[in-house]
């Protein structure tokens, strides 16, 4: 019987030594959409996290306002235990640098054609700061809301052309239909401070957005001391649906940092 105890001692110091030196925990991967989508346009780059074996939260974005988004997305980075890489897209880039202010646990934001805005600054103004963005004329009418605010969206026959012109069509013609309004408001709303002054921020963009010219994204991104930046060569606004593996990468480069 003695050495039955001790045999079971024995496994169970072992088991708990192993445990000991077991791999750490990944990073959990917040994705935030940006305008003119919805979270379904993580997709092809959640598919990618998870075979790798990160956990990933697509986070729903309202897109009604600054400020409203990104106590959205804090209310879902205080629900993760383990830290935390933020990712935005477009629009989403002001919501995860809101959100992620005075977060320790987010240890790194990744901006995919996103905006990265100084405190002050809106998303309207730093697209507008640099020649090449054609967003403007394919916007439809403005949808009056009743609270006296504007939803703004793509014109459908216009969207793959301007928002996704490196997607197959078929595909482009989904995301038309299915894009989520941004309000004018929330477009046209200054900045807090910002978390990328403090938190680790990486870039990736295509050299053929039309929303946000590569040259403002090349501004903020060496404004923002990235620590990698990503140009990918012929992609559109949506990079991530166009080049997930591009994408996927520079998250999980993030997430290995030290």
């Amino acid at each position: 019987m003695n050495k039955v105890f001790a045999t079971l001692a024995l496994t169970a110091a072992m088991f708990s030594a192993t445990a000991a030196f077991a791999a750490p925990v990944k990073p959990t991967v917040v994705l935030v959409h940006g305008a003119f989508a919805d979270s379904s346009s993580w997709n092809g780059v959640v598919k990618i996290l998870e075979k790798d074996g990160y956990p990933v939260i697509a986070a729903a974005n309202p897109l009604r306002s600054v400020k409203g988004d990104a106590q959205s997305v804090a209310d879902v980075l205080a629900s993760v235990k383990t830290p935390v890489v933020l990712v935005g897209h477009s629009y989403g880039g002001p919501v995860i640098s809101a959100a992620a202010y005075g977060n320790a646990n987010v240890k790194a934001l990744v901006y995919v054609a996103a905006f990265a805005p100084q405190a002050g600054e809106t998303a309207a103004e730093l697209s507008g700061r640099f020649p090449g963005s054609t967003l403007g004329p394919t916007l439809a009418a403005p949808v009056e809301l009743a609270d006296g605010g504007k939803d703004l969206y793509i014109q459908q026959d216009k969207f793959h052309e301007q928002f996704a012109a490196d997607v197959p069509l078929a595909d482009a013609r989904l995301m038309a239909a299915t894009q989520r309004p941004v309000t004018v408001a929330a477009l046209n709303e200054a900045a807090t401070e910002p978390a990328w002054k403090t938190v680790p921020s990486y870039f990736v963009y295509g050299d053929q957005d039309k929303n946000i010219p590569a040259q403002a994204l090349a501004f903020m991104a060496e404004r923002a001391h990235a620590k990698k930046t990503v140009v990918v060569k012929g992609a559109s606004h949506v990079v991530m649906v166009s080049n997930p593996k591009a994408v996927a990468s520079l998250i999980e480069t993030a997430a290995e940092a030290k």
